[in-house]
């Protein structure tokens, strides 16, 4: 099973030709607003995800040290008290069909329900998409600071006793590869899966006003249970996670502030529509 299908090199190059395209379409075809848009943000995610692919190959560096680091985090999380997240995937792996579930969920929703929520925001709800895709660029890219450090997930530690139900079953993104592509293994600190899901569960509640849109937070206790399960993350790395997406909330509501400051006006709440100015 892999989720992956772009190298950084080529994830960067369609990124730049994409910005290329934006560019000249706004010079050329001013009025074309949403064609500028769409081209600009499709560039911009690109972009995030070729940093993302190249952190991945330059972060290889000692496994050794990677392990030792994973039996750190998971020494130090039982010394604090939390649960042990052995017995967390002890507790599934008498049942297949839960492990094969766990397993694809982890590999397909985590780009797909991100994807498909920045279309959502950026189709229904286009005043409130900078908000959503600003936050994504910051966590994803403070995520992306820390994994530079190489992290060994759970699996790893099999004297722990992790297993690797991905491989075990045949579904997982780490082996094989497509084109000479591999996703990083020893990036597990923090996890984008967590901060993700959760900034999804946030985009969603603070934009829509469906009463259904509370079904969103089905996909981040998911989400958090899958990453567990299938030893593909520690608690810590889902908490420094969501510490990370605090921290660009935090910048965003400080940068708000700073503006509206600059220009004499009430600080705006960047999660809510801004009144546009009116033409004449």
């Amino acid at each position: 099973m892999q989720n992956l299908t772009l190298s950084w090199q080529s994830a960067g190059a369609t990124a730049a030709v994409l910005l290329g395209a934006s560019y000249a379409a706004h010079r050329l075809l001013p009025a074309r607003r949403t064609l500028v848009a769409v081209l600009r943000e499709g560039g911009t995610l690109l972009a995030l995800f070729a940093l993302w692919q190249l952190v991945g190959q330059l972060s290889l560096m000692s496994t050794d040290h990677a392990l030792d680091r994973a039996e750190w985090i998971h020494r130090t999380e039982l010394r604090l008290g939390l649960p042990n997240e052995v017995s967390w995937q002890q507790a599934i792996t008498p049942y297949p069909v839960l492990v094969r579930l766990a397993n694809y969920y982890y590999a397909s929703m985590h780009f797909a329900v991100m994807i498909a929520t920045l279309i959502w925001v950026f189709l229904r709800h286009r005043d409130r998409y900078a908000w959503v895709r600003t936050t994504v660029v910051l966590v994803t890219a403070a995520c992306l600071l820390i994994q530079f450090i190489p992290v060994a997930p759970p699996r790893m530690l099999t004297d722990a006793g992790f297993v690797d139900v991905a491989a075990e079953y045949g579904q997982s993104v780490y082996s094989g590869g497509i084109g000479g592509l591999h996703a990083d293994e020893l990036s597990a600190m923090p996890s984008v899966h967590v901060a993700w899901c959760v900034l999804v569960a946030v985009a969603v509640i603070r934009v829509s006003r469906s009463p259904w849109r509370w079904l969103i937070l089905l996909h981040t206790a998911l989400t958090i249970a899958v990453v567990v399960v299938t030893a593909n993350h520690f608690w810590a790395d889902g908490l420094v996670a969501v510490w990370l997406l605090m921290l660009a909330y935090a910048v965003q509501y400080a940068a708000g502030r700073l503006r509206a400051r600059r220009r004499g006006t009430p600080a705006p709440d960047t999660a809510r529509p801004q009144p546009q100015p009116t033409g004449r």
